[in-house]
């Protein structure tokens, strides 16, 4: 463990990053979308739930059903469970997927209807958010493989690296114009560039350990990135 002034630094700059992977996860199998109910439809008690289509609706009265809470982000979006995504169909997926759910279509329908398409609409926009950034699609892709990364840990950082955290919040802190913070932001979207090539290989290899250890980093990087985000707020 690496601790001294550096690691008293980082606490005090909060730089143990936002758990991300706070969500319960969710199992992966191939259901179908809403997930089929055992007891059949709530509304008019078709056996076996949604069968066809889109898989949201009974194909007996047409009823929104509950989400299926068995199926994982990846699968929910058509996704390969992969480091590797398709943004511009993961994209397309999102908003055919929000036509069938979002509340505002469902606002002259019963209140468990109602209710169903937030839950739908809720699960959807997770899915979406968590799969379109790398370093939460990363985290989320390592805790379906049972893999944690702890948070407010250092033991695994090495002195380098969080010294090199450690001194570009130094230069945040004190920069006071915005070619300064452009520079340091720069630096940063580069550096996120790196981990990433980086991590897509080591999940290519299944290298979950290796991957662990730069989204490690890459968590690091994302909360200076927000902490330049802040500093740009006018007071």
């Amino acid at each position: 463990m690496w601790g001294g002034r550096a690691g008293a630094l980082l606490r005090v700059w909060g730089l143990w990053p936002a758990g991300v992977l706070g969500r319960r996860p969710l199992n992966c199998n191939a259901a179908s979308l809403a997930g089929s109910n055992p007891s059949g439809c709530w509304n008019c008690g078709s056996p076996g739930g949604p069968v066809r289509g889109d898989g949201f609706f009974c194909p007996q009265c047409r009823a929104l059903q509950p989400p299926d809470l068995t199926r994982d982000y990846f699968s929910l979006m058509d996704c390969n469970r992969s480091f590797r995504v398709d943004t511009a169909k993961l994209q397309q997926r999102y908003q055919q997927l929000q036509r069938l759910v979002h509340p505002d279509f469902f606002s002259q329908r019963s209140q468990t209807e109602k209710d169903f398409s937030e839950k739908h609409s809720t699960l959807v926009n997770d899915a979406y958010k968590t799969l379109l950034a790398p370093l939460s699609r990363g985290l989320y892709l390592l805790k379906l493989r049972g893999v944690e990364i702890p948070e407010g840990t250092d033991y695994e950082m090495d002195r380098q690296f969080l010294m090199e955290i450690m001194e570009m919040n130094e230069k945040l802190a004190e920069a006071q114009s915005e070619a300064a913070m452009k520079e340091i932001e720069s630096v940063v979207r580069a550096k996120q560039k790196e981990l990433t090539d980086n991590v897509s290989r080591a999940f290519e290899r299944d290298d979950f350990e290796k991957a662990k250890e730069i989204l490690t980093k890459m968590r690091y990087f994302s909360n200076v990135e927000e902490k330049i985000k802040l500093k740009k707020i006018p007071v």
